[in-house]
């Protein structure tokens, strides 16, 4: 089965007497504590593996040098212009971000200044709050049109690379929505970040553009028949969100590492080359039109990403000034501790948070969603508004200010030297210390903790360390599109600009560097909140172009990850959990090697022969949720030998009753579907297998099915009765196993009528093409939605042209952990399991990978010796 299952639901619940979490969802009983996780719907696995049947045999003989150069000199051409087009969705959003963020300002600071004196300052509250509303309404609304786009899309990016398909999340109106909403949010003043929502858009360009087609431009429509596959789809994926990252941050190699490190899980050399492209392109061409409309020096690349941290450098005159010594590791270390200990518990609040969403605003109307964003938004605008005008210090302006010392990069993102620092109610030569902070855009007032020569008060930054860090928590997860990386960079940079204050203050080390400081601080913090080590170490470095913070950068994050990760989960990882997708992580467990294929595997299986009759297809295909069959052939030579002295088929005939609930339950569910299909014979036949409406009791269904005979799909075999009935032991006769199909493969042979008849060879079947297998994807046609009155029941398909007869498959008594590196490794869907005389005996999904289940049979296994 392709989906994650309904034994997750539970999972991470601990156990409740002696029941397995799987057994107690089937039952219909749930945990009632606080870490219960909420209940879960199905995820599409992606499948990276090819299907090497006929029609891709027939593309590969034809593929010449030539074909094959051309080939690959497309996929190239197709990452530079997915590059070009990540950069310029980021040029857009941050010229509307300054534009709209410039004009706020501008009129709010009027007004601030004119009632100064008149003492009207409710009225500038007001004209706040206007605006912020108003952006955060518009942001609010593009979510209502598609929900997928709120938040910051990493968890979704992070699950699609990771191998599992989130509805809507590649979509033409995602990016449209992201992208818009999230300039909306930022401009209106929530305390968010548009670098997340920039690594969705690039996804989404990457999933898209390659393809040429989109559900919202129907009309529009190009004949490509490139590209048609999970497999070159994932690979754009992750070239696009390397460009967002690439474009966020100004860091290509960063965003490469990103992609690697973030769920891909099939690498080669030639897709890191094809990645670092694109990442590259996108950087300089947001560098080369960002360089060209603030400096107006176009081909100058002066401003590598949305985000610039600006350079470190000691004052001249200073001679003790040092960026970072070994002294200073200590502190580092230190601070990365704090900020481990200060990410967990956002983690937990924001989990908190979420959970309570999830129970009692989601389920509301659309509206309250609405609501909830404005309130936010609201308290954010009055808190910082009054921050600003109590709170707030005057400060003396730093002479160095205007010494043209290259510590301060405001002179190059700024005509106006002095333009960020806001004087609310100070005298000459002062500065409000938190208005200068609250009242500027976010990358400012980071390179205001980073390069402001002047200081701020502990008391300032104190509060504006705890401002940030609850707010920004209570806003993440709210209806809007929002990133979390520059509030987690703002939090941690005020904490380590808090803690330089204090070190020269109480403990006299004048000679620190305060932007050394604040910077390791939001590298601890970010790293405690999201817990990347590698991608994030080269992010930071690229940002600074300061390759000797190579190692303080490496060292806090890796401590505040080892840290954050002895109490939870990294903010990306609990939100995927909260979601209820099957995210394989890198590696099991030691333990988990006591666990064997047959442990784990799917024992009931649904099947096809290689010569099917069209109604046993359509009511396969219409009974029941699984992605891909088995195509396998009947041993009877062995049956006998097979049923006495394999004890793996005994133990498959000895069902666990929760697994024999969950198939009854489902058989009378999707039973009712089948009476769709005009063939007389095949409603009577559905009928006569559809299980008890109500049966009285759980136990007694139990027993019937065990000892009474009893099928739910008719037999596959073209010569023989389809109402021919087997008995249990039957249903698990030795099956040699030939091949697999997909679902979409079969519903699309039914599409284009490809059978033959009774009276006919198999060789007078119709023969369909690579293009013409693949044409209608990504989305498949359904079942249901066929008209299938045209065609004979009795119609015999042959599959071996169209199924893959070689998929990777397993021994019985492989490790897990071997199961698991394989299935991961090379990205697969399903992973047949055959003994050694070449019988299939069950398959393994990435349902039955997870973390959750793999706990569940291994607590099974321990409660059985």
């Amino acid at each position: 089965r392709c989906g994650c299952g309904a034994g997750l639901c539970c999972c991470c619940c601990g156990e409740r007497e002696s029941r397995t979490p799987e057994e107690l969802t089937i039952l219909g009983e749930t945990h009632e504590e606080e870490d219960e996780i909420l209940p879960r719907k199905d995820y599409e696995s992606l499948d990276y593996d090819r299907c090497v049947n006929d029609p891709y045999l027939e593309i590969l003989e034809s593929m010449d040098n030539k074909k094959a150069q051309r080939y690959e000199a497309l996929k190239w051409m197709l990452v530079f212009a997915i590059g070009v087009c990540t950069g310029l969705v980021g040029l857009f959003v941050d010229f509307f971000v300054q534009l709209f963020t410039q004009l706020k300002f501008q009129v709010v600071q009027s007004s601030v200044e004119e009632c100064t004196e008149k003492g009207c300052l409710a009225l500038s509250l007001l004209e706040l709050l206007g605006f912020n509303l108003a952006f955060v309404f518009l942001a609010s609304l593009l979510v209502l049109i598609q929900p997928v786009a709120a938040g910051s899309g990493i968890p979704e990016i992070k699950c699609y690379l990771n191998g599992v398909k989130v509805p809507g999340v590649m979509r033409l109106r995602t990016v449209v929505c992201k992208a818009t909403g999230v300039l909306f949010s930022v401009a209106g003043g929530l305390f968010v970040g548009k670098e997340g929502p920039m690594i969705h858009s690039g996804a989404v360009v990457g999933a898209g553009l390659p393809q040429f087609q989109s559900i919202s431009l129907r009309k529009i429509q190009f004949n490509f028949p490139y590209f048609c596959s999970d497999r070159d789809k994932r690979d754009f994926v992750s070239a696009g969100a390397a460009a967002g990252v690439a474009a966020a941050f100004g860091a290509p190699i960063g965003g490469t590492l990103f992609s690697l490190e973030e769920g891909s899980s099939f690498w080669n050399q030639g897709l890191t080359w094809k990645v670092l492209f694109c990442s590259m392109a996108a950087t300089f061409t947001l560098n080369f039109f960002r360089s060209g409309i603030q400096f107006g020096s176009w081909g100058s690349f002066q401003l590598p990403g949305l985000l610039n941290f600006g350079e470190f450098k000691c004052s001249e005159s200073d001679k003790k000034c040092h960026l970072w010594t070994a002294v200073d590791l200590g502190f580092f270390i230190l601070m990365g501790i704090v900020g481990g200990l200060l990410g967990a518990t956002f983690n937990c609040l924001n989990k908190r948070l979420a959970k309570y969403r999830m129970r009692n605003v989601h389920p509301k109307p659309k509206l309250v969603r609405v609501l909830e964003s404005l309130l936010v938004s609201l308290t954010t605008t009055i808190m910082v508004f009054m921050a600003s005008v109590v709170l707030g210090e005057c400060r003396q302006i730093s002479s160095s200010r205007h010494s043209g010392n290259g510590t301060l990069s405001l002179q190059d993102i700024s005509e106006d030297v002095n333009s960020s620092i806001k004087t609310f109610f100070c005298p000459n030569e002062t500065y409000n210390d938190m208005a200068t902070l609250f009242f500027n855009s976010q990358e400012s007032a980071i390179l205001q903790l980073f390069h402001q020569d002047g200081t701020f008060s502990p008391v300032t930054l104190s509060l504006f360390f705890l401002l940030y860090f609850l707010l920004s928590c209570w806003t993440y997860g709210i209806s809007v599109p929002s990133g979390l990386f520059v509030p987690s960079l703002l939090c941690g940079a005020a904490f380590g600009r808090l803690v330089a204050n204090l070190l020269k203050s109480y403990i006299g080390l004048d000679h620190i560097y305060s932007g050394t400081f604040a910077l390791i601080g939001a590298a601890a913090f970010l790293g405690g909140v999201v817990r990347m080590t590698i991608s994030l170490t080269v992010i930071l470095i690229e940002s600074t172009n300061e390759i000797t913070y190579g190692l303080p950068i490496m060292i806090t994050l890796m401590v505040a990850k080892w840290t954050g990760d002895f109490f939870n989960k990294g903010i990306y990882d609990i939100h995927v959990n909260l979601r209820g997708v099957p995210l394989l992580e890198w590696e099991t467990g030691v333990e988990m090697d006591k666990l064997q294929a047959s442990d784990i595997m799917e024992p009931n299986l649904t099947y096809v022969y290689p010569h099917t009759r069209i109604q046993s297809l359509v009511s396969i295909l219409r009974t029941t949720v699984h992605h891909a069959f088995p195509v396998v052939t009947e041993n009877r030579g062995n049956e006998r030998e097979f049923m006495k002295g394999n004890q793996l088929i005994s133990n498959n005939i000895k069902f666990k009753k929760s697994s024999i609930l969950t198939r009854a339950g489902e058989q009378r569910k999707r039973s009712q579907s089948m009476k769709s299909y005009p063939s007389s014979e095949l409603r009577n036949m559905c009928d006569e297998h559809i299980a008890p409406e109500e049966p009285p009791e759980k136990e007694d269904l139990l027993q019937q099915m065990l000892e009474r005979r009893y099928t739910p799909y008719p037999n596959l075999y073209p010569d023989q009765s389809p109402s021919e009935e087997w008995t249990m032991e039957e249903r698990f006769r030795p099956l040699t196993f030939h091949g697999l199909i997909l679902r979409s493969q079969l519903v699309t042979l039914l599409d284009r009528g490809v059978c033959y008849s009774e009276s006919q060879s198999s060789a007078s079947q119709p023969r369909l093409s690579h293009a013409e297998m693949s044409e209608d994807y990504p989305r498949y046609p359904d079942i249901h939605d066929l008209d299938l009155t045209l065609l004979n029941p009795r119609m015999i398909v042959d599959v071996t042209p169209y199924m893959n007869p070689s998929p990777f498959t397993v021994s019985p008594n492989t490790h897990v952990s071997q199961v698991f590196n394989l299935f991961r490794t090379m990205g697969l869907r399903h992973l047949p399991v055959v003994n050694a005389v070449g019988e299939v005996v069950g398959i393994i999904t990435r349902h039955n990978l997870t973390h959750e289940f793999l706990q569940a049979r291994l607590r099974q296994h321990y409660r059985t010796i």
